[in-house]
This record gives C-alpha cells, sequence and structure tokens, in this order.
C-alpha cells in the first residue's frame, strides 16, 4: 500500500530567536546613547568662550541667564530686560532656598554686561552662580 501524503508539511515553522536578539540589543544600544547625549539646555544658544581650566557642573534644579552678542539678556530662554531680570531672579530666591544660576554668554557679547548680570545675582544674596566656558580642546 502506498503511504498517503499527509497535508501537514514535516518542516514546521519556527521563529528564529538568534536576529531578533540582534534586533533588540542594536535598539537598546541605540537608545542608550540617544538618551545619554540629551543635555537639558536652559539657555539659549550662543557661542561659548573657551577656557582651559573650565569644569563641568551639574546643571539640575539650576537656572541660566543668557547674554547675546549685542547684549540682548535671556533668563531661562525668556527675552527680559534688566528690571525684570531683578523680577525674576527674586522669584527664584522666593521660590528656591538656595538657588543655583548659570550664567552664559556669547563670546563677543560685552564684559561690562556680564558684570553687571553677575552683580545683580550676588546683590540678591545667590551665592552659587557659575559661568558657563567650552573647554579649549573642544574648539581645537
Amino acid at each position: 500500500m502506498t503511504p498517503i501524503p499527509s497535508p501537514r508539511s514535516k518542516r514546521r515553522a519556527r521563529i528564529e530567536i538568534i536576529p531578533l536578539i540582534d534586533i533588540i540589543f542594536f535598539l537598546l544600544a541605540t537608545f542608550v546613547m540617544v538618551s545619554l547625549s540629551m543635555v537639558k539646555n536652559r539657555g539659549i544658544t550662543v557661542n561659548l568662550p573657551a577656557a582651559a581650566t573650565g569644569a563641568r557642573q551639574e546643571q539640575a534644579e539650576s537656572s541660566t541667564i543668557s547674554i547675546k552678542a549685542d547684549g540682548a539678556l535671556f533668563f531661562d530662554k525668556q527675552p527680559v530686560d534688566a528690571a525684570q531680570l531683578d523680577v525674576a531672579l527674586r522669584q527664584l530666591l522666593a521660590q528656591q532656598r538656595d538657588p543655583r544660576v548659570f550664567i552664559n554668554g556669547d563670546a563677543e557679547a560685552g564684559f561690562g554686561k556680564a558684570i553687571a548680570v553677575l552683580d545683580e545675582v550676588r546683590k540678591l544674596g545667590i551665592t552659587k552662580v557659575a559661568i558657563e566656558t567650552i573647554s579649549q580642546k573642544q574648539t581645537q
């Protein structure tokens, strides 16, 4: 008697797990690299001056005052004038017990404007103040 072929194939479908694992690891590595490169920047984009002795500081829970080349002031990306800056700093001082302020300015901004902003911050009693720069290694 002749065997009757089965409607089922002798080969069963199977999921190849090795390529699936490769894809998952690739996606995981991509996610990690992208998330590590994300830096929360509170200031506007300016051409920072270079400094050899600059050290990286934690910017969590801080505010940023930016000075553009034309002298325009920004407090956490919001345009302000000198009077509005004073009000914003007073509100910051009322909201946080020990606020941190970063001052970043364009390399072409006037030094007098930067000192005026620094003086305004210190007059209100904010002692944790830093001036942002880029490393000279990054400029070479």
